[in-house]
């Protein structure tokens, strides 16, 4: 079959068949279809779309064009959770434990952070002694003992993937639906998963700014995990202002100890809550989602989430102490509170904006090759609906002692700018916006 026939038809809004698809996604990572008819293709599918059978097909494809990880060994089933990615997006740090000590194991791939997103395996690293690298043996003997296990994920794991996001990037075609859904998807069923819960965000610290689009993108990864065979539940989550109070790599690792401590803050432990509630059901430690809510709010009342957040900490090499002592997570040695321009409330907080300031501090990556600095971060000390009196701070800087005055007042400038303070008292906003199974949209 020749590729031009392959670009014309989707360009004409046909389907293409499983054999083609394997034919264009093997052929480009084999070299053998060069870039240009592939962005000619990915033209067309931006335009044209592509049906829950064509992007199942392209998910599996590409799943299958590298490493896959079998966790067959592991007992009971096994859940993994994939977020879109956000600002302050401590969610795996609390729900890895969480989960496992309510009884669902977890075995968890996670990536590193990029631009204004944070990423989990940066956060572990902040941990003195933390190692994100374990064998394929070693992981699965540890998640059997332990119940759960973090690890970085392999070069090889969806390289066809990797080389059509590359080629998306530079082409335009980087927002189509079934392109990211079937991204995203790949790498979760490649990482051996039985079932799935997807924490889609949306608002102005998402790559989906709308609640329409976060939605679409929604249906579309639970259809391919149903068309593969993987129970798939998606949560639409608000990220319009940050998530909880950090925003930084040890920050955040704090935070999360905070939270297993049960005194974090209202909206991550919320979260939390509700994703560990599908992962529960998923897993078959629960019959209900609000039955699974109490177990997972009795783990962290009973000190055994705290205690199973230590003992992964230690299998991995990290020190455990930091889950009684956080003053041992590397800290910046410069600080600088952000301090409010007037009276009043809280009415908004840009959380694209807050994720900047925390990646021109050094707690992100603008490029892949970027080094980051796990002490630096935000911390935030008002949320959406706080009262505020002008010069009382808003927000604290975390900065490298060499940080340049000019640099760190442009920052503290940001982040200022990204809160806005109102004259009457605002409504938090909705944290859960729908949840998402094959059967539907339920909205909240």
């Amino acid at each position: 079959m020749r590729t031009v026939d392959m670009i014309q038809k989707k360009r004409d809004g046909g389907e293409l068949t499983r054999q083609e698809i394997s034919a264009l996604i093997q052929g480009y990572t084999q070299g053998t279809i060069p870039d240009y008819q592939m962005s000619a293709w990915a033209m067309a599918v931006y335009f044209q779309g592509m049906t829950a059978r064509e992007t199942a097909d392209l998910t599996l494809e590409m799943a299958a064009s590298g490493e896959q990880m079998d966790l067959s060994s592991i007992r009971g089933v096994k859940v993994d959770k994939h977020s879109t990615g956000g600002v302050g997006d401590t969610v795996t740090l609390v729900l890895a434990p969480l989960t496992a000590a309510a009884g669902v194991p977890v075995a968890k791939m996670s990536g590193r952070g990029l631009g204004h997103t944070g990423g989990t395996i940066d956060k572990l690293e902040a941990i003195p002694g933390f190692t994100v690298e374990l064998t394929r043996d070693a992981f699965i003997r540890q998640v059997n003992e332990h119940g759960v296990a973090v690890i970085s994920q392999s070069g090889n794991v969806t390289p066809a993937d990797k080389k059509l996001y590359g080629l998306r990037d530079v082409t335009a075609t980087v927002n189509s639906i079934p392109l990211i859904a079937s991204s995203i998807m790949s790498k979760k069923i490649a990482s051996g998963a039985d079932a799935i819960v997807l924490d889609v965000k949306t608002g102005s610290g998402a790559f989906m700014k709308t609640l329409e689009d976060s939605v679409r993108l929604a249906e579309a990864m639970v259809s391919i995990g149903t068309e593969v065979g993987r129970r798939t539940v998606a949560v639409i989550t608000d990220m319009e202002e940050p998530l909880g109070t950090a925003v930084g790599n040890a920050l955040e690792v704090r935070l999360a100890v905070e939270t297993l401590q049960g005194r974090g803050p209202k909206d991550l432990e919320e979260l939390c809550l509700e994703l560990g509630s599908h992962m529960l059901v998923l897993g078959g430690a629960a019959d209900t989602a609000s039955t699974a809510k109490e177990k997972l709010k009795e783990a962290i009342a009973s000190g055994a989430a705290l205690r199973k957040f230590k003992e992964f900490v230690a299998a991995q090499g990290g020190d455990p102490a930091v889950g009684d002592n956080p003053e041992l997570l590397p800290t910046a040695s410069r600080q600088r509170e952000v301090p409010a321009a007037a009276d009043g409330y809280v009415g908004h907080i840009t959380a694209e904006e807050i994720g900047v300031a925390a990646m021109e501090l050094g707690a992100g990556r603008e490029t892949k090759e970027s080094v980051i600095d796990l002490s630096v971060g935000i911390r935030l000390l008002k949320k959406v609906g706080d009262p505020v009196r002008r010069g009382e701070p808003l927000a604290v800087l975390y900065a490298k002692s060499t940080e340049d005055n000019a640099k760190l007042d442009s920052i503290q400038e940001r982040v200022r700018l990204a809160y806005r303070i109102q004259s009457e008292a605002a409504e938090p906003r909705k944290l859960i916006h729908a949840v998402i199974t094959k059967d539907g949209v339920t909205y909240r």
